[in-house]
């Protein structure tokens, strides 16, 4: 199993930056797949970024603003984001797929970004 935990949310105004955390439970280095998605309500749940192994993948609309990455250590999934706008107001959660099988994965509980003037 794999426990995420999530920090760096907060309030921020349009064209600020906040850099998002998800602490693991154990290395991530051995996990497959990681990435950060988006929940706003009444929406369906979508990938913002994800990774595995040096491949990264964005939203076309979030190319250039933001940016996941592995800290050196092996235990922190990051998302930096720069140049935010209202609309990338939302919760956003950790996954890890430990295997690529898609017989598990595992979430976080989210952290709450607000971008507003």
């Amino acid at each position: 199993q794999v426990q995420l935990v999530e920090s760096g949310g907060g309030l921020v105004q349009p064209g600020g930056s906040l850099t998002l955390s998800c602490a693991a439970s154990r290395s991530i280095f051995s996990l497959y797949a990681m990435g950060w998605y988006r929940q706003i309500p009444g929406k369906e749940r979508e990938l913002v970024a994800g990774i595995r192994g040096r491949d990264r993948k964005y939203r076309v609309s979030d190319q250039g603003r933001f940016t996941i990455s592995k800290d050196s250590a092996g235990n922190t999934l990051n998302l930096q984001m720069n140049n935010l706008k209202p609309e990338d107001t939302a919760v956003y959660v950790c996954h890890a797929d430990p295997d690529g099988t898609g017989r598990e994965d595992y979430w976080g509980q989210g952290t709450q970004v607000t971008v507003s003037s």
